[in-house]
């Protein structure tokens, strides 16, 4: 849901009652993820999507009927029909389960703070249940960074259980599904809850204030990246260069990579290809636990490079991280198709995707993350 935050922070702040839509399970080729949601004011007024454009017709047509009365949460199951191709139905041949629930926002004041959080750039998590006794059905409990909870008064019984479920999700950027209850010592209901996360922007951590460096940065942010460019000449590491950067760094690369936060989300992208910068930086970076490392070069320079890291004790199971030469075989030539090629790479790596043409491959087109 909170990928229509902004909106359903309007509509909060002006206590404007709506039915809400979520995806709360997909298989096959559906288009969209688990968390995906869709609203619908009393006016009739719609946001969001859960389809792509295949079932919105009559997601619109079920939350109308939702918001009409005081009518349960209720899930929906949207599919492919072989027998009608008009039916309503994902021609993709992926199913949904869609959650639909009337929303009142005087009674849910948790849900206007995680929606204000979303909007001011605060990272927050909101519990949803999504399978369960029908009087906990819908129900939502917000989490923060600080581990702080709100809820839309659930109980006690699961709350600590999935606060705490909610907090590693939110530090890890990743919305899921977890299983709380059954046994009596938290809730004795079984109950499927998904935690919907907005986290702090994934950071993109780049070396080498190069042309190369000033494309990535760009595409790097309309990724939703942080994007930090760091070189050890000043000369060349200033903000008129790289407007697209968040941030612009005079420093030798390994001492910032040293003393600035990564996590598992960072990409790290060195372009500097000079080893008296890459050897240092690369060999702390490999030890990190950041998402990518790679490293620009020719397959000459890579060579040598993997020669002087091993050379300074870097262990084959941290050089096996490396990605070097940098980038998918796109044949890019320019600044421009180099950065595609690397973001693509990164892309790819993030989703475990194989990086072929999809048209060389069978089965379904969307990979989905396992729950945590």
């Amino acid at each position: 849901m909170l990928n229509i935050a902004d909106t359903l922070h309007t509509w909060c702040g002006e206590a404007r009652p709506f039915a809400l839509a979520t995806v709360v399970q997909v298989s096959g080729s559906a288009p969209l993820p688990v968390g995906t949601a869709l609203a619908v004011d009393l006016d009739g007024n719609v946001v969001g999507s859960v389809s792509g454009g295949c079932v919105e017709g009559a997601v619109y047509e079920l939350c109308r009927q939702v918001l009409k009365g005081d009518e349960p949460p209720t899930r929906a199951r949207f599919g492919y029909s072989d027998n009608d191709a008009f039916a309503v139905g994902l021609t993709c041949g992926g199913e949904l389960d869609i959650l639909v629930q009337r929303i009142d926002p005087t009674g849910q004041p948790h849900l206007t703070t995680a929606c204000d959080a979303v909007t001011s750039g605060r990272p927050v998590a909101m519990a949803q249940i999504i399978d369960g006794p029908d009087e906990l059905l819908g129900r939502t409990l917000s989490v923060t960074s600080d581990g702080s909870t709100e809820d839309g008064a659930v109980g006690d019984d699961w709350e600590g259980s999935v606060a705490a479920q909610a907090g590693a999700l939110l530090r890890a950027g990743r919305t899921g599904l977890v299983e709380v209850g059954g046994d009596a010592n938290t809730c004795p209901e079984r109950l499927s809850v998904l935690v919907h996360t907005h986290a702090s922007r994934p950071r993109m951590l780049i070396f080498g204030a190069v042309d190369f460096a000033g494309a990535l940065s760009e595409i790097g942010r309309f990724l939703g990246y942080q994007v930090t460019v760091c070189d050890a000449r000043p000369v060349f590491a200033t903000p008129d260069r790289f407007p697209h950067a968040d941030e612009v760094v005079a420093n030798w690369p390994h001492r910032y990579l040293a003393a600035t936060d990564v996590d598992a989300r960072t990409a790290v992208c060195v372009l500097t290809h000079d080893a008296k910068f890459d050897v240092p930086l690369l060999r702390l970076a490999l030890s990190m636990p950041v998402g990518y490392v790679g490293a620009m070069g020719s397959r000459r320079t890579h060579t040598h490079r993997l020669e002087l890291l091993r050379e300074t004790g870097v262990p084959e199971e941290h050089l096996a991280r490396l990605h070097s030469p940098i980038g998918l075989d796109l044949g890019a030539h320019t600044p421009e198709e180099t950065a595609i090629s690397i973001a693509a790479e990164i892309v790819a790596h993030t989703h475990r995707g194989s990086g072929t043409p999809l048209s060389w491959s069978t089965g379904p087109i969307h990979r989905r993350r396992a729950a945590a």
